[in-house]
């Protein structure tokens, strides 16, 4: 395993092989955001995106107690009186979370123990969310004053609907990690124990598959969740062209001759 950013500050990132580590570090504050740690998960996606050899970016805790408390209450209470820094400060959850939901590469939370708040906003931004049976979700606004963005609602929206993300936004309750699953915030809910593995195995199975067709769906989705409703000239014109793409003559080859296919094609960052 190698370093991208130092293991002893309060968000590192680390390459395993085939998968990328985002590493939330705060323990004592129960991962607690502060604004420094928004700005370095930024950082650290968009670093793991250009390296060829990462096919997988994985959000996870240093402590299996909790992902994330959410954001720094006692921080936040200066920043109220600060309008230059309270703006930075929302560019910097935004970019976190942006950088999340649109990395060219599928990113993965992985989550025990609290997620609540800007740590749930977190969550909810990646393509997928593992999580132990210790979890406990909640994003709670309503319980402190503030209105929580529209970009954040309209992302919870998509995962759990109308209903149910009216239900968390207007009673800032927490959710149990079984509700979770029944709603839709959660893909995969596993003991804790098991939950390192399934992650694992998972990210394994995204790796071996072609990531110019991941990258490329990936691209259309992301234009779906915007708004995109039809085929444009770009949507058509990638269709088409990947049928001369490397990966395309390997995995058509590969089907026929029965063999698994040798996929080479691999993202850098262009």
């Amino acid at each position: 395993m190698s370093d991208i950013f130092d293991p002893n500050t309060e968000v590192f990132a680390q390459i395993d092989g085939s998968m990328g580590r985002i590493t939330l570090n705060r323990p004592e504050k129960k991962n607690a955001m502060s604004q420094a740690m928004w700005t370095r998960v930024a950082d650290a996606v968009s670093a793991l995106d250009t390296v060829p050899e990462v096919r997988v970016i994985i959000l996870c805790s240093s402590t299996p107690t909790s992902f994330s408390a959410g954001a720094d209450i006692s921080e936040l209470e200066v920043i109220a009186t600060d309008p230059v820094r309270r703006e930075a400060n929302r560019e910097a959850i935004r970019e976190a979370q942006r950088s999340l939901a649109r990395a060219k590469k599928p990113t993965i939370a992985q989550i025990s123990g609290p997620c609540v708040g800007g740590g749930c906003g977190l969550a909810i931004h990646c393509d997928f969310r593992f999580a132990s049976d210790a979890a406990r979700f909640g994003i709670t606004p309503a319980k402190l004053g503030i209105i929580y963005p529209l970009n954040d609602t309209k992302q919870l929206m998509d995962l759990v609907g109308v209903s149910a993300a009216k239900s968390m936004l207007f009673t800032g309750r927490l959710l149990g990690a079984i509700e979770a699953e029944k709603i839709g915030l959660i893909d995969r809910l596993t003991t804790a124990d098991a939950l390192n593995k399934a992650v694992e195995e998972f990210a394994g199975e995204l790796a071996v598959v072609s990531q110019y067709s991941i990258h490329g769906i990936k691209h259309n989705m992301q234009r779906i969740l915007d708004g995109q409703v039809d085929d444009d000239k770009q949507s058509e014109k990638m269709f088409l062209d990947a049928h001369e793409s490397d990966d395309a003559v390997e995995g058509v080859k590969a089907f026929l001759a029965k063999r698994p296919a040798k996929f080479t094609w691999f993202h850098g960052g262009d």
